[in-house]
């Protein structure tokens, strides 16, 4: 591929296709989706201190809620002087109010390389051999919307991944609050951000599915870390 995605979908590809020839003989037709997961997780861990850093932001920015919301009183209709008090309360809290989106921006170029790497039909000048690959007999190349109908196996497997999608991001949005329940602005913003994956599950490929579910389920189990560590 010529794109500027091109080197990291080569790469990927061939990781998911070794890690696919590895886990066959244990997992069969099931070894590419495990293989999807594995790397998805790998991804995770790898800016697991920046998603532990932006939840300490989150907290800081609910615990300054009732500072920020003074600051708004005071200096509403001075635009350019509330930036400026905002920034520095953050700044001298070690934080930002973007510190929450880091780590979904960081996923973001993965998301694209794994949506684009099963719409190619070839990759690295040869045919792509992932597309062969399903879940559940649903080519791992798939829409929901180009296939069979809603109700068509193909359909019930789409609309299973969409509710684990959808209860995984209620189960984060829960966790947000119980961490930042005064928290707002950005705070509000990081608890309904979540359930955008499940829209974008549905313009996707099922591969990119796969890996929103397991992206969206660690991110549970690392907001569930963080409370325990920070109780």
């Amino acid at each position: 591929m010529t794109s500027l995605l091109g080197v990291p979908i080569d790469a990927v590809y061939h990781l998911v296709f070794v890690l696919n020839n590895v886990l066959t003989p244990v997992l069969g037709s099931l070894a590419a989706v495990a293989g999807i997961i594995l790397i998805t997780v790998a991804v995770r861990l790898l800016v697991l201190p920046l998603s532990f850093r932006a939840m300490r932001g989150q907290a800081i920015q609910a615990r300054l809620a009732p500072q920020l919301q003074d600051l708004r009183k005071r200096y509403g209709k001075q635009p350019e002087r509330l930036q400026r008090e905002m920034t520095a309360l953050y700044k001298q809290e070690g934080t930002s109010m973007f510190a929450g989106l880091s780590p979904l921006l960081l996923q973001m170029p993965f998301l694209s390389v794994m949506y684009l790497m099963f719409r190619s039909s070839r990759i690295a000048g040869a045919p792509n051999k992932l597309l062969t690959h399903d879940l559940l007999g649903v080519p791992l190349g798939m829409h929901w919307l180009s296939g069979a109908g809603i109700v068509s196996m193909q359909g019930a497997v789409f609309v299973g991944v969409f509710v684990l999608l959808a209860v995984l991001c209620w189960l984060l949005a829960r966790v947000a609050r119980s961490m930042a329940p005064t928290s707002a602005g950005s705070g509000m913003l990081t608890r309904v951000l979540p359930y955008t994956t499940v829209v974008i599950a549905a313009f996707a490929p099922l591969a990119a599915g796969v890996y929103l579910l397991t992206s969206t389920g660690w991110a549970v189990l690392e907001r569930r870390l963080y409370r325990r560590t920070r109780q």
